[in-house]
């Protein structure tokens, strides 16, 4: 009858599911494949797909997949990715082969060849800000078509008109077109359209056998939106592992968005600035002019950080004023690529850097996706941003990311730092270029990374306080200068502080010279010690 027919049917699926290892979905059918061979898993691709390539800097590329996608020879690439890698390594190997006619970027860092190739108009870049690209690409994962960001505003991002691709006489080919723009609650934000592609390569760490995919530390990146933004999601994982290894509710992507799994044979994993600890018996190196104007930057930017105080800070000079915060009190450092509770300790056994070199996480760290991060950001959640700067003007404009047609670095997580009403910005830089050339200006006449956005700006020279309105005030000077000298080396005027004190704390902080900052002091209270990690940790 009818009941046995059914009970039957059971046992055959029981059977079925008991010995031939085959899952079943009630979502439309599609077959996953596993791959053993990278190359079978990217032949596919078509000369001029839109690729999209998961990873930051070197940290959680598809190495395999790259360098299979050099095998077939594909040619006229649109890739998608935070950045190209370097020279010989990453993506930097498919823009050496001509294989990659456009970039979707926000960073071209120390990348020369991407950045040769863009400025001889040999390759097409859209330089997208960090937080944007991370939005643009989960938007279009998550099937929609738009949004709006206050990131950019003001800038070329908005205005339209950044160089996409130059002619070989230096003029632009390309330019970028400008963005609609609506008023919310009293603020300007720009329209972003979505990115999606034809294929994802994207590195994860394990996956099982039913497709779910989980990430290592900071690896998460753009990998995990990415996942879910293309047609044809290719994942290349260290290990497949049964179904059930991991627990459900650990999973960072879902079988839904995965189509072909590939097992890497090896993985380089190169990081892109090893730093290793000094021997104690080496003598320090005498400290050059420049040295000594950097420190007293950096001296005086650490008085900035508050107890409880959530941070973000820039390369150079701001990452290192986190090396003399006060031990007595909690800052929380944030990176863009995805930790929240990280490090940066050069007076400890641990040799930690950032910005693409090694770091410590502490107790209660947290790993997270790009999206996330700027989510973060974008949303007010970070108190402090502290960076460097080209130039910025009377009222708080910033220019910090290109020189047309001479230097390009790209914006990476800046604009979207500085985009936040929630943050508290301050600047840190020396107070004029070479040949004594004015850094604070009237107006800035270099691209801004954003329009009166800066709240402070120290250097080793003076402290300003802006104002979006009033402008410049002068709140310090160093010791030994007056108002009068500060404004002979400063390119607009400014209101002077009816109590400027001369910046005595700095000297304050030469205790502080063999000081650890709080969170070494938290760990040996706690005896615990630190956990050795990568910001670039795949």
């Amino acid at each position: 009858n009818e009941m046995d027919i059914l009970l039957d049917s059971w046992g055959l699926f029981s059977t079925c599911m008991s010995t031939c290892g085959c899952y079943f979905s009630t979502s439309s059918q599609r077959s996953r494949q596993f791959y053993s061979d990278p190359l079978d898993a990217v032949k596919d691709i078509p000369n001029g797909a839109t690729v999209l390539v998961g990873g930051f800097g070197l940290c959680g590329i598809p190495e395999n997949l790259i360098n299979s996608l050099l095998k077939t020879g594909v040619k006229s690439l649109t890739a998608v990715s935070n950045n190209a890698g370097v020279d010989d390594f990453g993506l930097g190997l498919l823009l050496q082969t001509k294989q990659i006619k456009r970039m979707i970027s926000s960073y071209v860092g120390e990348n020369v060849e991407f950045e040769r190739q863009y400025l001889s108009g040999e390759l097409e870049v859209e330089l997208t800000p960090q937080g944007t690209l991370a939005e643009r690409i989960r938007a279009g994962g998550a099937g929609v078509p738009a949004f709006f960001t206050a990131t950019g505003y003001g800038t070329l991002i908005q205005e339209g008109g950044s160089p996409i691709k130059y002619n070989k006489d230096g003029t632009i080919a390309i330019a970028s077109e400008p963005r609609e723009v609506r008023e919310f609650n009293g603020r300007h934000y720009i329209m972003e359209k979505s990115i999606t592609g034809d294929f994802a390569l994207v590195k994860a760490w394990k996956a099982d056998k039913a497709g779910n995919v989980i990430f290592r530390k900071t690896a998460r990146n753009f990998n995990q939106p990415m996942c879910k933004a293309a047609k044809i999601t290719i994942v290349e994982v260290e290990e497949i592992v049964d179904v059930g290894t991991f627990a459900a509710e650990d999973i960072h992507i879902p079988s839904i968005y995965v189509h072909r799994i590939v097992k890497g044979d090896s993985y380089e994993k190169r990081i892109e600035r090893r730093t290793v600890k000094k021997g104690q018996a080496e003598n320090p190196k005498p400290k050059k002019d420049s040295d000594i104007v950097r420190e007293r930057i950096i001296r005086r930017a650490a008085l900035e950080f508050e107890d409880g105080m959530y941070a973000n800070l820039g390369i150079g000079i701001p990452m290192l004023a986190s090396n003399f915060i006060k031990p007595d009190i909690t800052v929380h450092l944030q990176s863009e690529n995805g930790i929240l509770g990280l490090v940066t300790l050069h007076k400890l056994p641990f040799n930690n850097l950032i910005c693409k070199e090694t770091v410590t996480v502490l107790p209660g760290a947290a790993y997270f996706s790009s999206d996330d991060s700027f989510a973060m950001i974008r949303g007010g959640h970070i108190n402090l941003t502290m960076l460097g700067a080209m130039q910025v003007s009377k009222y708080g404009d910033l220019a910090n990311w290109m020189i047309p047609g001479k230097m390009v670095k790209g914006m990476g997580g800046a604009m979207d730092l500085v985009a936040s009403a929630g943050t508290k910005v301050v600047v840190t830089m020396e107070h004029s270029a070479k040949g004594d050339k004015h850094k604070i200006l009237e107006k800035c006449n270099l691209p801004l990374t954003g329009k009166q956005c800066v709240d402070r700006i120290i250097t080793e020279k003076a402290v300003f306080d802006v104002d979006k309105d009033k402008g410049l005030t002068l709140i310090e000077v160093w010791e030994g200068l007056t108002p009068d000298d500060i404004k002979k080396c400063t390119g607009t005027d400014f209101e002077v502080n009816e109590t400027i004190e001369l910046q005595k704390r700095i000297i304050i902080l030469n205790t502080l010279h063999h000081t650890v900052c709080n969170i070494a002091h938290y760990d040996i209270l706690l005896h615990t010690k630190p956990s050795n990690t990568y910001l670039n940790e795949n």
